[in-house]
């Protein structure tokens, strides 16, 4: 951040500008900001004078209340923050960090806890309905049997009925009709 002289004259302009506002008078002039020991970061200590009276500062107290009152105004002429523009002994803005009522690490276990239980009821459900469904399809095929009295071949866990080869089907997807193709 580049300090210069008119930078300077910028926050004297906007001390004075809280100054004026606090004390509603219009008797603060950017001469009553004197600047002391700048620094090159940028640190400094400042004074504010009072002219109308034979007092030669003005004191901590009502500086820092007009500061913090226009606390806002100030970082906005600075594009900075309560972060980056601090007054000593005048406490930030900002409101503490949040402190959430449950600590993290029990929120995760938590979680993970869930997803587990959660899990082993699904592989719990799932093999109760899968035994079921065996079952149910053992017991079917019995019924094919004993009904049918033929064997009954299963593939791919599906009853097939057998063909009767001796009755003659005939699959008509390979019977040539006319040789509509010629040969080769």
């Amino acid at each position: 951040y580049a300090w210069d002289a008119s930078e300077e004259y910028l926050f004297k302009a906007m001390v004075a500008f809280a100054m004026r506002r606090y004390s509603s008078k219009s008797t603060t002039q950017v001469s009553n900001v004197l600047v002391c020991n700048v620094t090159d970061r940028v640190s400094f200590w400042f004074v504010v004078t009072d002219s109308s009276k034979n007092v030669t500062t003005v004191p901590e107290s009502e500086v820092e209340a007009a500061i913090r009152m226009n606390r806002n105004r100030i970082n906005n002429a600075f594009l900075l923050s309560d972060k980056t523009l601090q007054f000593l002994k005048i406490t930030s803005t900002l409101s503490p960090p949040v402190e959430p009522s449950t600590p993290v690490w029990l929120i995760v276990f938590g979680v993970v806890l869930c997803l587990i239980v959660a899990g082993i009821l699904f592989l719990v459900v799932a093999g109760i309905q899968q035994r079921k469904k065996k079952n149910k399809d053992s017991t079917e095929r019995e019924n094919l049997e004993e009904k049918s009295e033929v064997t009954v071949t299963v593939e791919n866990g599906i009853p097939c009925e057998t063909l009767d080869l001796k009755a003659g089907h005939v699959n008509g997807v390979f019977a040539a009709d006319d040789e509509r193709f010629t040969s080769l």
